[in-house]
């Protein structure tokens, strides 16, 4: 049975029309990653922002092709259309460089899926993907160097910096960031405050570069004014994972801040990839504790998925920073079985 035929005067103002991208933007997730900013169209004439990853057109062009691929490539059937060639994933490269080149495909791919006919539009999964949550709406874009008029390069001379008025500190002991949203310190060099993340880390500027250190690392030599001391200083919101590294010598606790909404469920891979980088071990296991403070191996997305919805079940008995994850990880090494409670 096929689909109606529908007239494009007849589709809902909602649905979007075009789609275009209008820059890139790294984020320092659990792995950090590049996304696209696009601007979308929709046939009622408004225009808004979502931000979406590689990925997520992956995930979408997997969705539909189960749904609307012919079987026959040659002859499509009734309800089946031949869709545009998503551009392949790539494993190995600069993340950056990867993205920009990706960008032509991708606004080709979005203007061909978009002009398909109008029943096929119309599908609940293209219309979310195009859809503005409400953490895109939130959004602040940096700069979407695309969807600018080509203007004239104006020199611009940055005001010099007032140095001894601004809010710094001078770092007491070497600290090597573990991710890309951390700073390298080096004892005796000046940071510059940005504001404060958490009761324990910072956001500052040094040689140039912007990122969060531990303040237990530093000596304030001017502190931040109180309102940017909750994090209300604008900037970028992070949120910090606390995880504990067991070995038969002790625990290693850590806290990973992350350009993340709290509400994220990051993928097994990405957690396991990050916990590998921060304890520097590459044989390790992930854990949660269950309620009765057992130890839950996990071993892919759905054991995440498990963990998380545990842990909100659990969230008003544990008290937590604003900005901490109501889940912990528990790293072991993959060998070792002695820490899980076998007993009948």
């Amino acid at each position: 049975k096929s689909l109606p035929y529908i007239d494009f005067d007849q589709l809902p103002d909602n649905i979007p029309v075009t789609a275009n991208i209008g820059d890139i933007e790294e984020k320092k997730g659990f792995i950090y990653y590049f996304r696209f900013v696009i601007e979308v169209k929709t046939k009622g004439g408004s225009k808004y922002l979502i931000y979406r990853r590689y990925r997520e057109f992956f995930n979408l062009h997997q969705i539909l092709e189960a749904k609307y691929s012919p079987e026959n490539g040659e002859k499509p059937g009734p309800n089946t259309c031949v869709l545009p060639s998503l551009p392949g994933k790539v494993y190995i490269g600069n993340k950056q460089e990867i993205a920009e080149s990706r960008i032509p495909e991708l606004n080709n791919y979005m203007k061909k899926l978009l002009g398909l006919p109008t029943w096929f539009v119309l599908d609940e999964d293209l219309r979310m993907f195009f859809y503005q949550t409400e953490q895109d709406s939130q959004h602040q874009p940096r700069a979407l160097r695309r969807l600018r008029p080509p203007t004239r390069k104006v020199k611009t001379v940055k005001p010099k910096m007032d140095l001894f008025s601004s809010p710094r500190a001078e770092a007491m002991f070497d600290f090597r960031g573990s991710g890309k949203a951390e700073l390298n310190l080096k004892r005796g060099e000046v940071i510059f405050l940005l504001r404060r993340v958490n009761a324990d880390w910072l956001e500052g500027t040094v040689n140039n570069q912007t990122g969060i250190f531990p303040e237990s690392f530093v000596k304030i030599i001017k502190p931040l004014p109180d309102s940017d001391s909750e994090g209300e200083g604008g900037g970028h919101t992070y949120s910090c994972l606390r995880c504990f590294m067991l070995t038969p010598s002790g625990v290693d606790a850590r806290d990973v801040c992350v350009q993340e909404d709290l509400t994220i469920q990051p993928t097994y891979k990405d957690l396991l990839s990050r916990m590998r980088n921060v304890f520097q071990v590459d044989d390790i296991a992930l854990n949660y504790r269950d309620p009765e403070g057992d130890l839950i191996r996990i071993l892919d997305d759905e054991d995440i998925q498990l963990m998380i919805k545990e842990s909100r079940r659990q969230q008003g008995k544990v008290k937590r920073p604003v900005n901490q994850f109501p889940w912990e990880l528990h790293v072991t090494m993959t060998s070792d079985l002695s820490v899980y409670n076998t007993e009948a």
